[in-house]
């Protein structure tokens, strides 16, 4: 709620309680204000009721409204607010209701009793014993008049002023006068000092008082407030009998005469006699307006509940307000900070206890601000160093993996990925024996590690090499692996692929012998076939029959052995002294193509077959070096189906392209369906002395792998089964050749070497 609107509430608050207020007090002054005062201003009373209840009925109304738009439309606070405005409501309405009860019997009651019959009848005995006191003061004066008349006219020879006030003291009058038949003051005794006579009696009086003799009356209780003052009297006229000239009046004429006694009413009697007959009038007006007082009375009670329960909703509003507010801002900044917003919060601008807690949330809040700006910088700072270290991790050539405690795959670089040729980052958060073809690699690893523990009392570091075969065809891996413990059991295992290192030291190895055996075993054998061959030629002139054919025989068996030799030691010779290969343009297709026209008799029987790609991309390669490669590949392919009558050995280049359609590499295939390579020679067939044939070196693999790494190809060797890869029966064997490095303008054209394509 904005400041406007809590304002305009305290103006509505303020000027409905000032109308109550008033409402109140004229009905708090209906017993003592002036007569009649409701019936005289019933009509503009009810409008004024009619009036504030419409605005009262209005204001709730549009304050429930909103109220109930508000909790609709689920606004943070609604419903707290809109329990705490029932709460505040039902405080005030309850009480209210009670008393509302109550006081409506009380008014009921009440207004019954001040009309209950005993009332009117006491009032009713008041009023006529004040009015039979008066009657009884006149009477009594009446009588002492006339006797007072008889007396004076009686008493002729003594002065009648002196009689009369004689006469005025015995009767206690106040005034007494000798009044003629036309009402003039003949003579007077006593009277006020604010006139020089009494007052004359009225000819109504002097009437009366001729034909009866004696007559009294009151005078002075029209206005109340003179008659207290001493205003109110008996005025009592009695004729004088026998009034002729013998009353000796001085200036009088002859005729009757009257006596007048004035005589003041005592104050308390007639203040008693005024206060019930006061009473006994109010009584009678109030009993008129019975029914009208009634319906005011409990109206007004009625509008002063409306106005209890009007201001106990504003009330509850604008005190839910003051009370809501600063929990809304609380809640309001917990979720915002429960949605990671720790900017700073509003603070209410108060002195008590929820303006200090909002205060202290937002200290606390800029406090858990600061704190994640440390951390952020901590964590920016930690996130640096770690993508230093990754960066580091990814450009290492070797493979390095993280174990957590529980032995599961945690951080593994590209290098593991390269070296191992598979998707080790596919498998992190499983252990390494998870991984296919790594399950025994696994297994000897943890033994390592477990051999190596520091609770053992041995070093928390390692190293050893291991040999990994990762797919039957594929080469045999050399590992040199170097494991590491790390805090919280955590274990580091970093290898590199050293295959190419252990070959590269086998074959400097098998170069060594090689050239050795050739250089100490080429020498004796030609001496040893001349010697032979002249044994034969001295001897078998004189031996005949089966002596001189033992001893061709012998001789021959001589010679052909040391030609064997020969052989063997020309082969270990070109193994050991073979030259660097000259690149240059060179066409795969032709020079497959010539080196199968050697084996034209094999093509005729159906027994070798070529599948060439189309205009495939010249390669940067050695002709003699790779005419060697195919020729001992389909050799080697035609021998294993020597003795298989449907033996079939095919021969194929094939192109892969990139994904934008580029040529990545040329594949040279040579597939047979033989009998396929033996374990033994999948794991080491490109080393010397390793076949499987009675007859050869085992050089031919070898040198096909030192050729291959000359041209930066790279060769594979697998069988093929009749299930697919993961068959179990053998159907042939495949060795394969890709060359990934072709034919530039930078390649000298004098060096080229490009044999025409095959028809």
């Amino acid at each position: 709620m904005s400041k406007a609107t809590r304002w305009a509430w305290v103006a509505s608050v303020v000027t409905i309680t000032g109308i109550g207020g008033v409402l109140a007090f004229l009905l708090s002054i209906g017993d003592t204000g002036p007569r009649g005062f409701f019936q005289r201003h019933y009509i503009w009373l009810f409008w004024l009721n009619a009036a504030v209840a419409a605005v009262l009925v209005i204001v709730i109304t549009v304050a429930a409204v909103r109220l109930a738009v508000r909790v609709r439309r689920g606004k943070f606070g609604s419903r707290l607010l809109l329990k705490l405005a029932g709460i505040f409501a039902l405080v005030g309405f309850v009480p209210g209701l009670l008393i509302y009860a109550v006081s409506y019997q009380f008014v009921n009651r009440s207004i019954e009793s001040w009309f209950d019959v005993r009332l009117a009848s006491a009032l009713e005995a008041g009023l006529n014993l004040g009015r039979g006191t008066l009657d009884g003061l006149v009477n009594d004066l009446s009588n002492k008049t006339r006797d007072a008349a008889e007396h004076l006219a009686e008493s002729s020879s003594a002065p009648q002023l002196l009689v009369m006030e004689r006469l005025r003291e015995q009767i206690g009058a106040r005034t007494v006068a000798l009044v003629s038949g036309n009402g003039q003051i003949l003579l007077s005794s006593g009277g006020d000092t604010s006139s020089l006579a009494p007052d004359r009696p009225s000819s109504a009086m002097l009437r009366q008082a001729r034909n009866a003799s004696v007559v009294s009356q009151l005078e002075g209780l029209e206005d109340e407030a003179a008659a207290l003052q001493g205003e109110a009297r008996i005025r009592a006229l009695a004729l004088l009998p026998n009034t002729d000239m013998r009353l000796g009046v001085s200036g009088a004429g002859s005729g009757e005469r009257y006596l007048m006694v004035l005589q003041r009413i005592p104050s308390s009697v007639l203040a008693n006699a005024l206060a019930v007959q006061t009473a006994s009038s109010e009584y009678q007006q109030r009993a008129l307006e019975r029914d009208g007082l009634r319906r005011m009375y409990l109206g007004t009670l009625t509008l002063v509940l409306i106005l209890a329960v009007f201001a106990a909703l504003l009330l509850a509003v604008t005190l839910g307000n003051q009370l809501a507010r600063p929990l809304l801002l609380l809640a309001d900044g917990v979720r915002q900070v429960a949605k990671g917003d720790l900017s700073a919060k509003t603070v209410l601008a108060s002195r008590d206890e929820l303006g200090g807690l909002t205060r202290s949330f937002a200290d606390m809040t800029g406090q858990l601000a600061e704190a994640r700006g440390m951390v952020e910088q901590s964590v920016a700072q930690l996130e640096s160093a770690r993508t230093h270290l990754q960066t580091i991790l990814d450009n290492l050539t070797a493979g390095v993996i993280v174990f957590d405690e529980l032995g599961r795959i945690d951080t593994v670089n590209p290098g593991a990925t390269r070296i191992l040729r598979l998707p080790l980052s596919a498998y992190r958060g499983r252990t390494l024996a998870d991984v296919p073809q790594l399950h025994a690699f696994a297994q000897a690893i943890g033994q390592r590690f477990d051999q190596h523990s520091p609770e053992l009392g041995e070093r928390d570091h390692w190293q050893d090499a291991f040999e990994l075969q990762l797919d039957a065809g594929q080469d045999v891996l050399t590992l040199l692996v170097r494991g590491a413990q790390l805090p919280h059991n955590a274990r580091l295992m970093v290898f590199d692929d050293i295959s190419e290192v252990v070959s590269a030291q086998r074959s400097a190895a098998w170069s060594e012998v090689a050239r050795r055996l050739a250089h100490e075993i080429k020498n004796p054998l030609t001496p040893i076939q001349l010697s032979a061959e002249r044994l034969q030629h001295k001897l078998e002139s004189k031996l005949e029959g089966a002596d001189q054919a033992m001893l061709v025989r012998a001789v021959g068996t001589i010679v052909n052995q040391v030609q064997a030799m020969k052989q063997l030691v020309n082969e270990f010779r070109d193994y050991a002294r073979l030259p660097s290969a000259k690149l240059s343009a060179l066409d795969l297709n032709a020079l497959v193509s010539e080196v199968l026209t050697l084996y034209a008799e094999a093509q005729e029987h159906g027994h070798l077959r070529a599948e060439l790609a189309l205009n495939p991309p010249l390669i940067a390669g050695d002709a003699t070096q790779l005419r060697q490669v195919i020729h001992n590949l389909v050799q080697n392919a035609l021998d294993a189906v020597a003795e298989k009558a449907d033996g079939l050995v095919c021969v194929r280049t094939q192109q892969a392209f990139t994904e934008t359609g580029e040529p990545r590499a040329l594949r040279l295939q040579v597939i047979d369906n033989g009998p396929g390579f033996t374990e033994k020679v999948l794991k080491r067939a490109f080393e010397p002395y390793v076949t499987t044939k009675t007859k050869g070196t085992g050089l031919g693999l070898a040198v096909v792998k030192k050729i291959a790494d000359e041209h930066g190809a790279r060769i594979r060797l697998a069988n093929l089964h009749s299930g697919g890869d993961e068959g179990e029966t053998v159907v042939g064997a495949q060795v394969s050749l890709s060359f990934s490095k072709f034919a530039t303008a930078a390649t000298d054209a004098g060096n080229s070497t490009v044999l025409p394509k095959p028809a």
